[in-house]
């Protein structure tokens, strides 16, 4: 049994990871949340499905983030915000603990520090953790890599109406794998939504669309549309339970890891 940190802990998919880890026999070292939160001094057995006994022994709270609580677990679980995530990493550093991060929304600069911490902690950063969706992102490269750009690329993806960020980062993701996985493909330019008398669609984009609505926990779906047929490769979410299991099978492979910047596709062993 492992002890794990989870900051934004009292989010949809924070309250998920402290289910699964409980689920999973872990306990719970710290539930780290903004300052600003309604939750912060609570305790999280409220936000829990577990049995009486459980509970009882649940005696954690909701609080700020802590170097001193975060030094007493073996490893942070993160779903929060960029700028959360930064100011937990640089802690991490400091007390050497291996970290998963599924935040979304970061900045190319916030990646690049991500990256930098990772030489002296092992990290995971991937902006989706399901089992599902890594599969789908083995797929599109390989997809990719066999159709080259003699098919029309569409990314499609429809996410709950509280989602901050669009598009989303695993579509976002799916793109990246698009364009890295074939040399025909690497300067293709992504366009987002279209309106208007906008002419024939070029040869040379990749087109980027995005749904927002009602509690759709998360769809993805990679177009590749030809002469006379299509490819269509998708992935629903309908269970935040899928990216919990995924963040905590990432946290046990970090605790066996060495420093460094580790995927999905390590995990699952792709």
């Amino acid at each position: 049994m492992s002890a794990i940190a989870v900051q934004g802990a009292a989010g949809r998919v924070g309250t998920a990871i402290m289910n699964m880890l409980v689920s999973r026999g872990h306990a719970i070292a710290a539930a780290f949340e903004h300052k600003s939160s309604p939750h912060i001094g609570k305790r999280i057995h409220s936000f829990l499905h577990v049995s009486d006994a459980q509970r009882e022994g649940l005696s954690t709270v909701f609080e700020v983030l802590s170097h001193d609580r975060l030094a007493a677990s073996d490893g942070v679980i993160d779903f929060s915000a960029p700028e959360a995530t930064l100011s937990l990493i640089d802690a991490a550093v400091k007390v050497k603990k291996p970290v998963v991060i599924g935040t979304t929304g970061l900045s190319e600069g916030q990646k690049t520090a991500i990256k930098k911490a990772s030489e002296t902690i092992p990290v995971i950063f991937s902006p989706n953790m399901a089992v599902g969706v890594n599969l789908l992102f083995k797929l599109t490269e390989i997809a990719a890599k066999t159709l080259k750009d003699r098919y029309d690329i569409e990314i499609f993806e429809a996410h709950h109406k509280h989602k901050k960020d669009a598009p989303s980062g695993t579509a976002k993701r799916l793109l990246e794998i698009v364009k890295s996985s074939s040399s025909e493909l690497k300067d293709f330019h992504s366009v987002d939504g279209r309106s208007g008398i906008i002419g024939e669609r070029s040869n040379d984009e990749i087109g980027m669309m995005v749904l927002r609505g009602g509690d759709i926990v998360g769809e993805h779906t990679v177009f590749f549309i030809g002469e006379g047929e299509r490819i269509e490769l998708t992935h629903r979410a309908t269970s935040r339970n899928n990216f919990a299991m995924g963040a905590v099978l990432s946290m046990e492979f970090l605790l066996r890891q060495p420093p460094g910047m580790y995927s999905m596709f390590d995990v699952l062993g792709f």
